[in-house]
């Protein structure tokens, strides 16, 4: 079916998709092995989901047997901004890039449908399709990196040598036969820009990470208050970090968003501390309407501006902290006292 492939790509390509690779639905006999390995060491944290959904994660054909190929597509959100920029500003919070726009599940499932909707129409046999935006249990930087999409770096994550690493991945898993396309062989060389970065050290080794020190799995994941020997290393993240993206190399490389919806919203780019501590339920869910940011809800992410505010070492936030001293939600209220302990130490 190689006159449908190239067509397929040809159709990716015009729907807004930086790139479009095959793979057999068991090209990635290596993940359960890493993935055990990964769980056994405790990495995952309080992701119970992937030890018990490791028979499928771990293999991504028995998530779907009759399926005979995968479709790996990416989708750029390369900011036009420089998002360690915030970093420097302690007033502010840092909220990864790719919540800062339009909620990807919903853009990038989407364009997932109609793509796998031509597939159908176009395929000229009988055949079925089931598309995957990061909610099921499919290793997606893995396959990503045996359909040739790119190759996954010393941080985890993929990375390409045509679009960097800003970019969405979804998966299509199809009955078609399709070509396959050759995986991608590791570019990071001697480069340890993305590890030496990380303020919390979360990466154990190269190729290696604990979510348990990782800002992006503390600051969306993690329920509870986060130690405090961590909590002060986070400076001002408040949602998920780009610190390890934002400095490889290959991103000079990236594309730009083609979706608009996918750009940052100015009010999301750095926004105050002051005024987000503030936020009520129904004042954090107007706010982050349509964004990723809106599934954590308003009480662990105020524990998030809380902690920026106790690392701000700036002493007109006391107040804004310790107006929360009291608050309903005991995580809250444990990291408004935490912040007023360190503003008052300084």
């Amino acid at each position: 079916m190689s006159g449908l492939t190239e067509r397929l790509k040809a159709e990716a390509d015009a729907a807004g998709f930086v790139a479009c690779r095959i793979c057999r639905p068991d090209a990635v006999p290596e993940v359960a092995e890493r993935l055990s390995a990964f769980v056994a060491s405790g990495y995952h944290g309080q992701m119970t989901w992937m030890a018990e959904r490791m028979h499928w994660r771990g293999n991504p054909a028995a998530l779907w047997p009759e399926a005979r190929s995968v479709i790996m597509l990416a989708e750029s959100y390369t900011p036009t901004h420089d998002p360690l920029a915030v970093l420097q500003e302690p007033d502010r919070g840092a909220i990864s890039v790719y919540a800062q726009g339009r909620d990807y599940h919903d853009v990038v499932k989407k364009r997932l449908k109609r793509l796998a909707r031509w597939l159908l129409a176009e395929a000229g046999e009988p055949a079925e399709v089931k598309v995957f935006v990061d909610t099921a249990p499919v290793p997606e930087k893995a396959l990503g990196a045996a359909a040739g999409l790119g190759w996954q770096g010393k941080h985890t994550n993929l990375v390409s040598r045509d679009w960097g690493s800003w970019a969405f991945l979804g998966a299509i898993f199809t009955t078609l036969e399709l070509s396959t396309d050759a995986a991608e062989v590791d570019h990071c060389g001697s480069c340890r820009a993305c590890l030496d970065i990380c303020p919390t050290d979360a990466f154990p080794a190269p190729y290696q990470l604990d979510a348990r020190r990782c800002i992006s799995y503390l600051t969306i994941e993690y329920k509870g208050p986060i130690e405090e020997s961590i909590r002060v290393r986070m400076g001002n993240h408040i949602y998920g970090c780009d610190d390890c993206l934002a400095v490889c190399p290959w991103n000079k490389f990236a594309v730009a968003a083609r979706d608009m919806r996918l750009t940052a919203k100015p009010a999301l780019t750095a926004p105050h501390l002051s005024d987000l501590a503030q936020l009520d339920d129904t004042a954090f869910r107007d706010l982050f309407s349509g964004s990723a940011v809106k599934r954590i809800g308003r009480d662990r992410f105020v524990r998030n501006v809380l902690y920026a505010i106790g690392n701000s070492g700036l002493p007109e936030l006391r107040p804004v902290a310790a107006a929360l001293s009291d608050d309903p939600d005991a995580t809250v209220a444990d990291a408004a006292s935490w912040a007023v302990a360190q503003l008052d130490a300084q």
